[in-house]
């Protein structure tokens, strides 16, 4: 596979897909990164791949911290508070994982951020 066209083409992709996306498309866009992420993440740290799983964790940490940047918490009340305390247990979760190399706590995390997308989703179909 050529990595650097598939690479350009993600990356062509992503910036269409963000152009004309909603706040709520770009959280779950962002999500969907996130997931995939956390994927390789899980797979480097079976692999036993230490350099990539410290990239991979590093870029998913990254992503929660723009996530929980974006929340307004001047209008969104006990709801973003608790989405900020989710998002700081995550990248604490994902801190343990790479310490621990456990996989489990991948799978922790991916199901967490699998039950918020799936509450984007909601949000997303309600309002338009």
């Amino acid at each position: 596979m050529n990595y650097d066209a598939y690479s350009s083409y993600h990356a062509t992709n992503l910036d269409a897909q963000t152009a004309r996306a909603s706040p709520v498309e770009l959280v779950l866009v962002l999500t969907d990164g996130l997931l995939e992420e956390l994927a390789r993440a899980r797979g480097h740290i079976v692999g036993r791949r230490f350099e990539q799983k410290a990239i991979s964790l590093d870029k998913c940490t990254q992503i929660l911290n723009g996530l929980s940047s974006s929340l307004d918490f001047d209008n969104g009340g006990e709801v973003v508070a608790n989405l900020s305390r989710l998002y700081d247990y995550c990248v604490a979760r994902l801190y343990r994982a790479g310490v621990d190399m456990d996989p489990a706590v991948i799978d922790e995390v991916t199901g967490l951020l699998g039950t918020i997308k799936q509450g984007w989703l909601g949000v997303q179909a309600k309002h338009g």
